[in-house]
């Protein structure tokens, strides 16, 4: 189970720092790089989940510019709308 959570932990931190645009890799990197080592599968599903979604959408709801689904609220829209993870070097 724990290879699982790892391979998945990788792939998401690649795909959250490959994104197109520098401002997205930043702002989603650097969201994965600061919380994913302490996800949980449920957590991983969530950001899987919100990977899929457009990055100016995500960057909005992220901002508060804009209301996110349903399905994204909680602890983890709450972490990411802190912010507190942006200019961290990798």
């Amino acid at each position: 189970m724990t290879d699982d959570l790892d391979f998945r932990r990788r792939r998401i931190a690649f795909r959250a720092w490959h994104r197109g645009t520098k401002e997205a890799d930043l702002m989603i990197g650097g969201f994965a790089d600061r919380y994913a080592a302490g996800w949980n599968s449920e957590e991983l599903d969530w950001f899987e989940d919100l990977l899929a979604e457009q990055d100016v959408d995500i960057m909005a709801w992220a901002l508060g510019r804009q209301a996110p689904p349903a399905r994204y609220h909680g602890p983890l829209l709450d972490a990411l709308m802190k912010l507190d993870f942006i200019g961290k070097a990798r």
